[in-house]
């Protein structure tokens, strides 16, 4: 993702340009290396999102809004002391360094007024956010850094603030395009591409490859193999480069593949993929970046949130697919007793036959059609006839663990088959809140414990809700306790139960309202049944639907468990009905 240097450049001035003197209303941290700033400018209130993850670092304005966890960090709780009513007076880049900073105006405890710097450093996995006082020392970060992460540059507290360290790069900002052209086919061995990576500050890859292909034909060309020409229209490129990066004219756009998915952004016509990439061009830059990253961000945003109940369900799950695999083997030992009530009987027989203290006996086996001779071991310290009684007792016990055995496999096959639906619940929970529902679920079912003193429980979600075809509607659990209030409690008898045959998923519900539901209407449903599943990413989704009077829960079993009869069987491919 090219989010250089020239491209932060753009962003800068668009965060001058759209909110230069607002004010700071509030400061929230939806997740560890997320902060929002609410500022109220001249056209209305902006969030600014300040993103620190290694994967999708940036800083840009954007519209959606993000899920706070119900207790701010101290980081936020800091800023929001901090910066709360202070107003952005000034925005700069350091020539044409990742590193962005935001001055502002703002009142200290005492009601003096002071300046405070907020520096965002957007260099992949090293980005962070950093809060300076008047005198450019550090008052926090958002994330610290300290000897056992970095010998080079500590980030904490009542350090003085230092820039990261330098490569050794030549700024557009500061020399003539000419100088910089003749530094970089000063490395002959390379391909022009990367000399200019090598050598200009503030440039990606993709801007590299641009700028020789434009000049030359060829994104892989090598320095040594360019012309007198190449080498003149080379330097015509690197002054157009120039002059945008001096003026901050570039346009936003990003780059799609032929199925029209996102694979790049940049802030010039990219024309070295030919006809193998569209350029969608965007209003500002936060735009841009709020397209490309919001659905992959609230996915893993989602998947931080949910990685403490996620192990905590895999573990319930390890244990007990152990347990059942044990009771499953001592299962098959138990169904062997049949050799333990024969070997009773035949002691019983030849009870006279048997010296006591001898350590086995031999006796026909009047069981075997053949009257073959067994050997059947005996306790040298019990009299025969208590050795009979020992092998009837040990049959006996071996009968009653495979009855027991069976209850108990039968009732960890149940609990696994939970265990597993709530796994896949969590994996698809795209919210706090549906997170909250599942937790308290866990905790009515005894695998979390219930928190210390009284506490207020979550608002509960309301079932998803889609309109399908002819106008019916169609609900969808999000939760087993949902599962079972909605197929029980909510539905009437008369509505169609969905759910995936023998596939973890959400009891889906179409409200009929006393019509007849058509074949279309019917579909649908199975199509969303199935995208609400373990099996969203497959093809030819068994789903079974029939009416909710055929619907029943076993007593004592699992949230979300119930049986059903008089059902029929569709095969669909899992749609999204948000879409």
């Amino acid at each position: 993702m090219a989010l250089d240097g020239i491209f932060l450049g753009h962003i800068g001035k668009e965060i001058e340009h759209v909110a230069m003197g607002a004010k700071v209303n509030q400061v929230h941290q939806p997740s560890r290396d997320e902060l929002i700033i609410s500022m109220h400018t001249t056209t209305g209130n902006k969030r600014l999102l300040i993103s620190a993850r290694a994967d999708s670092p940036r800083v840009s304005f954007t519209n959606h809004s993000a899920e706070n966890p119900s207790v701010a960090p101290m980081f936020c709780m800091l800023m929001r002391k901090k910066l709360c009513g202070a107003r952005l007076c000034a925005v700069h880049q350091h020539q044409l360094e990742r590193v962005l900073f935001l001055e502002f105006d703002a009142t200290n405890t005492l009601g003096d007024r002071t300046k405070l710097t907020l520096v965002i450093e957007i260099m992949g996995k090293h980005s962070n956010c950093i809060l300076l006082d008047e005198e450019g020392v550090i008052i926090d970060a958002l994330k610290r850094i300290d000897l056992t992460l970095s010998s080079k540059r500590l980030v904490l507290p009542q350090l003085r603030f230092e820039l990261p360290p330098s490569q050794g790069k030549v700024s557009l900002l500061e020399q003539s395009a000419q100088d910089i052209c003749d530094r970089i086919l000063a490395n002959d061995s390379m391909t022009l591409d990367k000399a200019m990576l090598n050598t200009v500050m503030g440039v990606s890859p993709i801007v590299c490859r641009e700028v020789s292909f434009r000049a030359t034909g060829a994104t892989d060309i090598r320095v040594e193999d360019m012309t007198a020409q190449d080498k003149a229209a080379y330097a015509s490129e690197l002054a157009k480069l120039k002059a945008l990066a001096d003026n901050c004219t570039g346009t936003p756009l990003m780059l799609k593949d032929s199925t029209g998915k996102p694979f790049d952004l940049t802030f010039f016509t990219a024309t070295q993929y030919g006809s193998s990439a569209v350029c969608k061009e965007y209003q500002s830059f936060s735009e841009l970046l709020d397209d490309y990253f919001y659905e992959r961000d609230s996915i893993e945003r989602m998947r931080v949130r949910s990685r403490d109940l996620l192990k905590l369900i895999s573990n319930h799950i390890g244990r007990l697919s152990r347990k059942i695999s044990a009771q499953m083997a001592e299962q098959t030992k138990s169904k062997d007793r049949e050799h333990l009530r024969i070997c009773g009987d035949l002691l019983q027989a030849n009870l006279y036959r048997i010296e006591k203290g001898a350590p086995f006996v031999d006796v026909e086996n009047f069981y075997d059609e053949n009257m073959a001779t067994l050997r059947i071991k005996l306790d040298p310290a019990k009299s025969p006839a208590q050795n009979a009684q020992r092998y009837y007792k040990d049959y006996a016990r071996a009968k009653t663990a495979d009855k027991m055995l069976s209850i108990q496999i039968e009732k960890g096959r149940q609990e696994l088959e939970y265990l597993e639906s709530v796994y896949d619940e969590i994996e698809r929970a795209e919210s706090e809140r549906e997170l909250s529902g599942i937790r308290q679920e866990l905790i009515a079912e005894g695998y979390i414990k219930p928190p210390k003193g009284k506490q207020k429980p979550p608002k509960e979600l309301s079932p998803r809700e889609y309109q399908v075809a002819d106008g019916f509607t169609v609900l969808v659990g999000r939760n087993n306790r949902q599962n079972d209030m909605l197929t029980l409690k909510l539905s009437h008898k008369t509505d169609l139960w969905f759910h995936t045959k023998d596939i973890p998923g959400s009891h889906t519900v179409l409200l009929t309202e006393g019509r007849e539901v058509s074949d279309e209407a019917i579909l649908e449903a199975a199509q969303i049944c199935a995208y609400f599943s373990k099996a969203r990413e497959s093809s030819q989704v068994p789903v079974d639907y029939t009416l909710i009077k055929f619907v029943s829960k076993p007593q004592g079993s699992p949230a979300g468990r119930v049986i059903y009869i008089d059902q029929h069987t569709v095969y669909v491919t899992p749609k999204n009905p948000e879409k």
